[in-house]
């Protein structure tokens, strides 16, 4: 039996446009764009686009593509010496699972209290007390919590059931129906948004340009950071997404269309947030930027004010918003799961069945019982910052040398890519993936490990950073080198070319 192929080009870019968007679009880019010279950062950011985003997004596609496997099995056929990158960005992925389902699990809650605003008139402290119980000290356990333990049994049985199914009629399917249904959310929550008084000074405040931000060094590697992150790459998601190709898919084009859907969608988050906070400063008469922020907080605590003051619609507006971080969050969960469970079907030559009960089974075993815990919020947010910084920023970096240094394998894989693609790439692309990336990829290695190493990352214990940071993007290779020393069974590194060869995906 063949591998198994995506049904039309629609399905995986849809797939792949799931897979980028995610939580970080909506909280993470607003605020990013706001702090980095608003208007201004739009040129930076087109910039790393062009110069990084893309270029990584053709390389990994055209790895998936060309080389028919997970992340370890195509890098174990371009190079054997080269697989353990692979099983690092698996590993990566495992790790970022079994936190991001917590955040989709209280997502999928805070849709429900929006409905009657449950929170009540101080949304911080019914998140940190109420809700999330949350330990005293950093490192404690704190005992399982009911309101995240059952959202979070959810958020997992629709991601396994989704990948159960398969990649035609399970990924592409959901993404079928979760990205149209996104947008379709998220545009009404803009629409209604720039209705709202103030909407026009949020609106100001994030597009008006600072240009003399332009020239910190600081805004542009936040740009690449920026791109990097919201694209899924590094990640193995991509080059698992490809390897599901039929032989003749264009692979330039959907590298340009699936980065540029990924954008667009982070400009309209940017504008719905922005009217939003516009709206709060207006109301409380205070400056956009004293309202504004990223992350967690602004998605369960400046949200939840923001919906408490809205002039009627309340509730309907605030299940919307947190069902669209629900849907953002289940199609790039879906993805993030997909590459260890093609990763190990692979290896240990098993079912998809056998490999989503066994590895997806125990990511969402130790996610729930971990991450429902009232220490739950401090282990995610240090295994998040360290397995961002220290995982899938490295691990692009390693990526990307090794593939144009050390394997020199941008030649072959441009004339592969422009053999199937409409748009060629060129010199261009060789001199963005083998100068340009690997520059600011370092640069911005070297600012993270000394900033570490002079402070420890929101002033956690050492102790607690050890076992929970360093010692979990550390785990990541060091499992990752082991794996690689297993053996593949006899013939499985040969490229099959028993897929269909004439089926074109361009319906």
């Amino acid at each position: 039996m063949g591998r198994e192929q995506w049904g039309t080009r629609a399905g995986f870019i849809l797939a792949a446009v799931g897979s980028a968007i995610g939580l970080g679009n909506i909280w993470r880019f607003p605020y990013v764009a706001y702090e980095n010279g608003g208007g201004a950062f739009f040129l930076p950011y087109l910039f790393a686009l062009l110069t990084a985003g893309i270029p990584l997004l053709i390389m990994e596609f055209t790895i998936g593509q060309k080389y028919r496997g997970s992340a370890p099995l195509s890098y174990a056929r371009i190079n054997k010496k080269a697989e353990w990158i692979g099983w690092w960005q698996v590993l990566i992925s495992f790790v970022i699972s079994v936190y991001y389902a917590a955040i989709i699990a209280w997502a999928m809650s805070y849709s429900v209290f929006a409905l009657n605003l449950s929170w009540g008139s101080d949304p911080e402290g019914f998140l940190f007390g109420d809700y999330l119980n949350l330990a005293a000290v950093p490192g404690q356990y704190g005992g399982l919590v009911p309101g995240v333990f059952i959202p979070a049994i959810l958020v997992w049985a629709i991601t396994l059931g989704v990948l159960f199914k398969g990649v035609k009629k399970g990924i592409e399917v959901a993404n079928r129906i979760f990205i149209p249904l996104l947008v379709v959310v998220f545009l009404i929550i803009v629409l209604r948004a720039l209705t709202l008084d103030g909407a026009v000074d949020g609106l100001n405040a994030f597009f008006k340009p600072s240009w003399d931000t332009i020239l910190d060094p600081g805004v542009w590697v936040a740009a690449y950071g920026q791109i990097f992150f919201s694209l899924s790459i590094a990640f193995a998601i991509m080059i698992t997404y490809a390897s599901y190709l039929p032989k003749k898919s264009d692979i330039s084009n959907n590298a340009f269309i699936a980065g540029f859907s990924n954008s667009g969608f982070e400009l309209l988050a940017g504008i719905g947030v922005f009217a939003c906070l516009g709206f709060m400063a207006n109301a409380a008469g205070v400056g956009v930027g004293e309202v504004a922020s990223a992350g967690v907080g602004l998605a369960f605590v400046v949200f939840p004010e923001i919906i408490n003051t809205f002039p009627g619609f309340n509730g309907l507006f605030g299940f919307l918003f947190f069902g669209s971080l629900v849907l953002a969050g289940l199609s790039s969960l879906i993805s993030i799961v997909e590459t260890y469970v093609a990763a190990t079907q692979e290896k240990f030559n098993i079912t998809r069945a056998k490999a989503v009960t066994v590895f997806g089974g125990g990511a969402a075993i130790i996610s729930i019982f971990v991450f429902s815990s009232g220490g739950g919020l401090y282990f995610l947010d240090a295994a998040d910052y360290f397995i961002n910084s220290f995982g899938v920023a490295f691990a692009g970096l390693v990526s990307v040398i090794a593939v144009s240094w050390f394997l020199r394998k941008l030649g072959p894989f441009q004339d592969h890519a422009n053999e199937l693609s409409d748009i060629r790439v060129g010199t261009w692309w060789k001199v963005c993936l083998g100068v340009i990336t690997p520059l600011v990829l370092g640069w911005m290695m070297v600012q993270n490990i000394i900033t570490n190493i002079q402070e420890n990352y929101e002033g956690y214990s050492t102790g607690f950073l050890l076992g929970w940071g360093w010692g979990v993007a550390v785990g990541a290779i060091v499992l990752g080198i082991l794996l690689s020393f297993t053996k593949w069974k006899e013939g499985q590194l040969e490229i099959p070319t028993d897929y269909n060869e004439s089926k074109e995906v361009s319906k």
